[in-house]
């Protein structure tokens, strides 16, 4: 069962949602939510990895985002995105690794070794916790990875997109693989954007879900061994 936390940060004091195994952890787990804040989507992606045997923290990132109230959670419509992107652009990327790497800091403190995932927004700031602080990462859907795929990976990490993704057209896919030789991509036919969102029907394959959570849990279990 998860419960609300609070993590120190460089942004300040910002809520989090935490989960814990039931036995000995395997690891800790840090996860990026998209652009609609740690919700009850997310929620369950933290349990989710608990009961995989992680200790696993999402923070909610919109905490630090300037003039933002705390504990903002979105609808997926159309001015639920809006706002969405407009918190993360306000946020910054940088000030999301930092806090990436406060609740990393929190798990080594525990004595765990941290991975991190990410989901749309939260995929490219999986990739930038693996270049910029060497976690092991999967970085799903990430579609404003490309401008950073020259940064040297310092981590393993994996890449999921859905083939059918408008976001992520296959010119982006393939930079993944050029710019990026030594990470695997993967790519889920008849899958769109946000795949893993089971609380969106609409945009939810149940099979490439369940498939790159494999995959996830496969990579995190060896690099965090």
């Amino acid at each position: 069962m998860g419960r609300d936390i609070v993590l120190d940060t460089p942004s300040g004091a910002i809520g989090a949602w935490r989960a814990d195994p039931l036995a000995a952890p395997r690891g800790g787990l840090v996860v990026v939510q998209e652009i609609y804040g740690v919700n009850e989507h997310i929620r369950s992606v933290v349990e989710r990895y608990a009961a995989e045997g992680y200790v696993a923290i999402a923070p909610a990132f919109f905490d630090a985002a300037p003039g933002a109230t705390h504990g903002i959670e979105l609808e997926y419509s159309r001015g639920g995105t809006s706002r969405g992107r407009a918190l993360v652009d306000a946020l910054g990327l940088e000030a999301a690794v930092r806090i990436v790497e406060a609740a990393a800091r929190q798990l080594r403190a525990e004595g765990l070794k941290s991975g991190v995932v990410g989901f749309c927004w939260g995929g490219t700031v999986a990739l930038l916790a693996n270049t910029r602080l060497g976690l092991p990462a999967s970085s799903y859907y990430g579609a404003r990875n490309v401008p950073f795929l020259d940064e040297p990976l310092r981590a393993p990490i994996q890449f999921h997109f859905g083939a059918n993704d408008p976001s992520i057209p296959p010119e982006a896919v393939a930079e993944h693989r050029q710019r990026q030789p030594d990470a695997p991509v993967y790519v889920y036919e008849g899958a769109g954007h946000a795949f893993n969102r089971d609380a969106s029907p609409s945009h939810y394959h149940a099979a490439a879900a369940r498939e790159a959570h494999a995959r996830t849990m496969a990579m995190f279990a060896d690099a965090l061994s």
